[in-house]
C-alpha cells in the first residue's frame, strides 16, 4: 500500500494529480486535506486522526508526503524513508520555499527521497523497497541540525512559549 499525505493546511493538487497519473496495481490511501483533486482508485480522506495517519504510515510500503516537518518525522519514526515533495511557490503550493531547506538536509542525511520533479514519481516509487529498517533519530548531527532549524523557524517554541 502507498500512503500519500498532503498535510492539513493548504491544498496540494499538484502532488495529487501526479498520484492520479500513476499506473499501479497497488492500493493507495490518500489524506488529501483541502485539495480538490482526488486520485482515481485511491481511498481518499480529507483529514485523518493522528493515530490513523501513524497506522497508515506503519502499514505502507511507501509514504509520499509534502515537506512538512511533522509528516516527514512521522514517516521516519515509523522506519520509512518517505518520498518528499516540498511545496513550492513556483507551482502555487506555498508562499515561500520554507519546506525545501529541511527536505534538502534530510535528503543529504539519507533519511528521505527528495523529489523535485513529479514526472519522476513513478521511478521513485519503483526504487523504494518494501521494507525499511528502523531509523535511529536519537542523536547526532542531524538531530542537532533539526533542533537548530526548528528553533530558527519557530522562535517561540525555542523560548518555551
Amino acid at each position: 500500500m502507498i500512503f500519500v499525505t498532503t498535510g492539513t493546511c493548504e491544498p496540494f493538487d499538484r502532488l495529487l494529480r501526479a498520484v492520479d497519473a500513476l499506473e499501479l496495481d497497488e492500493p493507495i490511501v490518500a489524506q488529501c486535506g483541502a485539495s480538490a483533486v482526488r486520485p482515481r482508485g485511491a481511498a481518499c480522506f480529507d483529514f485523518l486522526p493522528f493515530d490513523e495517519v501513524k497506522r497508515y504510515v506503519e502499514e505502507a510500503r511507501v509514504v509520499i508526503t509534502h515537506g512538512g516537518v511533522g509528516s516527514v518525522l512521522v514517516a521516519i519514526s515509523a522506519g520509512r524513508r518517505p518520498i518528499v515533495v516540498p511545496r513550492s511557490p513556483q507551482h502555487g503550493d506555498a508562499v515561500d520555499d520554507h519546506q525545501l531547506p529541511f527536505a534538502r538536509r534530510m535528503h543529504e542525511a539519507g533519511r528521505i527521497v527528495l523529489l523535485s520533479d513529479l514526472r519522476d514519481l513513478a521511478e521513485a516509487l519503483s526504487s523504494q523497497v518494501s521494507t525499511v529498517a528502523r531509523v535511529d533519530v536519537g542523536g547526532g548531527a542531524l538531530v542537532s541540525d533539526l533542533r537548530a532549524y526548528l528553533s530558527a523557524a519557530i522562535p517561540a517554541a525555542a523560548a518555551g512559549g
